[in-house]
C-alpha cells in the first residue's frame, strides 16, 4: 500500500496500491500491441486528443492544483501556474511536432527521396516530485503526439498528481493500454527501465541518471533523455537593490527545490558585493514561509518531507565544517519537521563539493573582477542553468560567449526559461538535449537595465508573500 503524505502536516491525503514488480513487463508487452493502432492514426487524431487533454487540465484545474499543493507542500499559486504550463505545453508541443518530425520529398536522379518520421516505441517516463504534472507532461505530450506508447511512473512523492494526470488523458481519449500508469517506487522503476523498452524520458537527481546511463550501455537502441540537477550560479555585477528580487527568485522559489535554482551567488569582493548581501539578507528574511492553505499566501512552502529537509540540513553542516560563514542562517521551523527558512553562506576560498543541495540554500563566493566571476560560475561539473544580473550589455556578451551553462539567462532569475526552447544542459545535468552539439538557450530581457517593468515585476510578485 501507497500513501502520499502532507508534508506541512504528515498527514496522509492519498492511498493506494503499488504495481506488482512482476506485472511490468506484461504492461511493456501491452503497450507493444497496441502501439501500432495508436500510431497508425492520422497524426491529426492525436492532435485533438491532446488539445481535449489540455482542455480537461484546464477545467479542472483548481482540483488538480489543490491536490498537488497538499501532495508536495507547494503554494497554491504556484500549483496553479504548474497547471496552466502544463496546459501551454500542449501547444508548444503540437507546434514542435508539426515542425521537427513533418514530411519532406525530393526528386533525386534516381527517382524520389522521402523523409518520413516514425514513432520510436515504448517510452518509459519517469517523473520527479517537485513538477510532478509539468515535467512528466513535457515528455509524455510530444511522445503520444509522436505515436508513441507510454509508460508513466510518478514519483513516489506525488502518486495522486500522476492519478490525475492518467485520469485526464484516458478521459481525452488515449487508450488505456498506450498510456498506463505504474505506480511504485523504486522497485517498480527498476523494472520499467530492465523491461523491454525502446525509451527512458528521466527527470531526476542525476545520481540516479549516471546509473541509468550504465544500465543502458549494452542496449544502444534505448533513446535516454536525461533531466538532471544543476550546481547552479548567479553572478550579480550591478545594483544591490533591484537584483535583489531576481536573486531571491532564483534561489528561493519553489523552496529551492527546482534544478534551475540558483545554487551560487557570484559577488565583487567589497563594498558592492556587501551591499547585495544585505539587501538579499533583509528581503529573505522577510518571505512567508506557510502551508498551502495559509490565510495568509506564503511565498515558500516545506520542502517535500522532512528526510529531504534533514539531508539539506547535513549538506549545510558538511559546508560549515570547512568553514563556510553564516549569513542567513538555514534553519527548521517548529511547525513540521520538513519547513524550513532560506539559508545563505559565504563559501569564498573555500574546498566545498560540487553538489546540489535541492533546498534554499545559496552559497555565496566573492571574487576580484569579472573574468574571475565567469570562472567561477564555470567550476561546475553540473552545467544546466545560470544567469547574469548586470546593466553593461558588453558583461552579458562576455558572459554569454564563455558560459559552460546549457540555459544562460540575463536580468532574470535563473529559473526562467521560454516554454518553446529546448531545455539542454551539460555534464553531470542530462543529456536532454538531442544534438550532436551543445549550444546556449538564452532568455534575455529586451532592455539591459534595472529600470526594466520586470523588475518591478518580480518585486510586485514578492510583495504580496512578504512578512
Amino acid at each position: 500500500m501507497m500513501r502520499s503524505i502532507d508534508p506541512a502536516t504528515g498527514q496522509a491525503i492519498w492511498e493506494g496500491e503499488e504495481v506488482a514488480v512482476a506485472a511490468i513487463p506484461a504492461m511493456v508487452e501491452r503497450a507493444r500491441s497496441a502501439l501500432p493502432g495508436w500510431a497508425d492514426r492520422p497524426v491529426e487524431e492525436r492532435v485533438a486528443i491532446v488539445e481535449r487533454y489540455a482542455a480537461l487540465l484546464k477545467e479542472r484545474t483548481e482540483d488538480i492544483a489543490r491536490d498537488m499543493a497538499r501532495e508536495t507542500g507547494k503554494p497554491l499559486w504556484e500549483t496553479r501556474a504548474e497547471l496552466g504550463s502544463m496546459v501551454n505545453k500542449v501547444a508548444v508541443s503540437i507546434a514542435a511536432q508539426a515542425e521537427r518530425a513533418g514530411s519532406r520529398r525530393a526528386d533525386t536522379a534516381f527517382g524520389r527521396a522521402v523523409l518520413r518520421h516514425k514513432p520510436h516505441g515504448v517510452m518509459a517516463v519517469l517523473g520527479p516530485y517537485n513538477f510532478p504534472g509539468h515535467l512528466p507532461n513535457g515528455h509524455i505530450v510530444p511522445a503520444l503526439l509522436a505515436g508513441n506508447a507510454v509508460l508513466f511512473k510518478p514519483s513516489e512523492e506525488a502518486p495522486l498528481t500522476g492519478e490525475n494526470m492518467t485520469r485526464a488523458l484516458h478521459d481525452a481519449g488515449v487508450p488505456e493500454a498506450v498510456f498506463q500508469l505504474v505506480q511504485g517506487g523504486r522497485d517498480q522503476g527498476a523494472a520499467l527501465i530492465a523491461a523491454d523498452i525502446d525509451g527512458l524520458l528521466f527527470t531526476g537527481a542525476a545520481s540516479t541518471g549516471a546509473h541509468f546511463r550504465r544500465a543502458m550501455i549494452d542496449r544502444p537502441h534505448v533513446i535516454l533523455a536525461l533531466e538532471l540537477g544543476g550546481n547552479n550560479p548567479l553572478i550579480a555585477w550591478g545594483d544591490a537593490e533591484t537584483s535583489a528580487a531576481a536573486i531571491v527568485q532564483s534561489a528561493f522559489i519553489t523552496t529551492g527545490q527546482r534544478c534551475s535554482c540558483a545554487r551560487r551567488l557570484i559577488l565583487p569582493d567589497g563594498g558592492e558585493g556587501d551591499a547585495t548581501i544585505e539587501a538579499v539578507h533583509t528581503l529573505a528574511a522577510r518571505l512567508r514561509i506557510g502551508a498551502w492553505d495559509d490565510p495568509e499566501e506564503p511565498y515558500m512552502g516545506p520542502l517535500i518531507s522532512a528526510r529531504a529537509a534533514q539531508t539539506a540540513i547535513d549538506a549545510v553542516a558538511g559546508l560549515k565544517a570547512k568553514g563556510a560563514r553564516t549569513l542567513l542562517p538555514f534553519e527548521r521551523l517548529e511547525r513540521s519537521d520538513a519547513f524550513v527558512t532560506p539559508g545563505m553562506y559565504d563559501v569564498t576560498g573555500l574546498a566545498v563539493p560540487d553538489a546540489e543541495i535541492f533546498a534554499p540554500v545559496l552559497q555565496v563566493v566573492r571574487v576580484p573582477d569579472f573574468d574571475a566571476a565567469i570562472a567561477a560560475a564555470n567550476d561546475t561539473s553540473f552545467g544546466l542553468s545560470a544567469g547574469l544580473l548586470a546593466d553593461d550589455p558588453e558583461l552579458w556578451q562576455r558572459f554569454l560567449a564563455r558560459s559552460r551553462a546549457g540555459v544562460v539567462n540575463w536580468n532574470r532569475p535563473t529559473t526562467g526559461a521560454a516554454a518553446n526552447m529546448p531545455f539542454g544542459g551539460l555534464g553531470q545535468s542530462g543529456n536532454h538535449r538531442p544534438s550532436a552539439y551543445y549550444a546556449a538557450d538564452y532568455c534575455a530581457y529586451p532592455v539591459a537595465s534595472f529600470e526594466a517593468d520586470t523588475i518591478a515585476d518580480l518585486t510586485g510578485e514578492l510583495g504580496g508573500r512578504l512578512l
